[in-house]
């Protein structure tokens, strides 16, 4: 039997292949984006102690009504916009099923959705999938700034939504309260819909601010904006995250989310509405993953890398242009082969698969691990 692909175009990502080729080779991994220390063993007991209370039937399909009042009031503090529990809030399966369910709510066959390059690898598919044509705007390297006249040129008759993610994945920049107000006005006089990825919303350094869309009245109201637990508390393999949006967009989203989850884990939804209750719980963030960007970029001293230190995430990136000019594919693999260190190549997160001579790092790590990491970089 033969049947044609819905997604001719799309390879085996390459996370699948570093991550395969740095356990081949029993590498020193900062490439996937995932911590390896344990989360909180506070969480875990209340997980546990919401299993043992019989919590392990469906949830309701928005999500434990109150994780959602937690969500609403950790929003409410930080950004001073309300979104209410039981219309604007849905739990979902981590910020990927979020993102998914959102496009495959609003986007149709013919519609255009912009996509700022670098971009994570989940939302070209989806587009594609739902029958839409992704647009792209390629931030140039090392600066990665957004140059909005050129952003504007990209908005047609076509385009239905634009997809912006903030703290940055995989440069490490952060939109400013200029970027948002820029992006504001441009999508003012339109219906343009707005998908915002916040899952790094709790990693910000050097005391900065996470410009979130809800704290922007007009691009509120046009907002999908997708959060991440997984990312914020050390558990990804959980995949438990939200959505929220107005009423009319939540309402046609949850349309989809019926049938494509139903519901997410209830005692884990359980266990971090507890949790959120103190504050404390996430407002460390900033200060305990810039203590290892810190480490990490303070250990560089004696290489031949370059950067510009990440304002948010847990990601870096180091420039190597100094040291060879291979591909940054070859050279990651290599990296991997001959100094049993792994990383990801940023050509595959661009609009061409340009060569930057770029690599993305994580320092979501042990000590012991960034160290290793950082004795290998200095002797390259």
């Amino acid at each position: 039997m033969r049947h044609s692909s819905k997604l001719p175009t799309i390879k085996t990502t390459i996370f699948t292949t570093i991550g395969n080729l740095a356990r081949k080779h029993k590498a020193t991994d900062l490439s996937q984006g995932f911590p390896n220390f344990e989360a909180d063993p506070k969480l875990i007991q209340l997980v546990s102690k919401a299993m043992q209370n019989g919590h392990n039937q469906y949830a309701p399909m928005q999500g434990h009504y109150g994780l959602r009042e937690a969500i609403s009031g950790k929003i409410l503090k930080a950004h001073n916009y309300e979104y209410h529990p039981e219309t604007e809030i849905t739990i979902t399966v981590g910020a990927t099923q979020a993102i998914f369910t959102a496009i495959t709510a609003f986007i149709h066959t013919g519609d255009e959705v912009v996509v700022i390059k670098p971009a994570y690898d989940c939302y070209e598919p989806a587009i594609m999938l739902n029958g839409g044509i992704p647009v792209y705007l390629q931030l140039p390297a090392r600066d990665y700034s957004i140059d909005w006249e050129a952003f504007q040129k990209l908005i047609t008759a076509k385009t239905k939504m634009v997809i912006l993610n903030t703290p940055h994945n995989p440069t490490g920049r952060i939109l400013s309260n200029e970027d948002m107000l820029k992006l504001e006005a441009i999508l003012r006089p339109t219906n343009i819909l707005l998908l915002s990825d916040e899952v790094y919303e709790h990693i910000i350094f050097d005391s900065k601010d996470h410009e979130s869309a809800c704290r922007y009245p007009d691009l509120a109201k046009r907002s999908f904006i997708c959060a991440s637990f997984g990312k914020t508390f050390h558990v990804t393999g959980w995949k438990v995250g939200y959505c929220v949006a107005p009423e009319p967009l939540m309402a046609e989203f949850r349309k989809v989310h019926q049938f494509a989850v139903f519901c997410v884990d209830h005692p884990v939804q359980r266990a971090l509405a507890e949790y959120l209750q103190d504050k404390n719980h996430y407002l460390h963030l900033n200060d305990f993953y810039q203590k290892k960007r810190d480490l990490f970029l303070e250990g560089l001293d004696a290489s031949r890398f370059t950067f510009k230190p990440s304002a948010g995430t847990y990601f870096q990136l180091l420039d190597y242009s100094a040291i060879t000019d291979e591909h940054d594919e070859d050279f990651a693999k290599r990296l991997i082969t001959d100094y049993k260190l792994a990383s990801i190549p940023i050509s595959s997160f661009n609009s061409k698969k340009e060569n930057n001579m770029m690599l993305r790092f994580c320092f979501a790590k042990k000590r012991e691990t960034l160290e290793e990491a950082l004795d290998i970089l200095n002797r390259i």
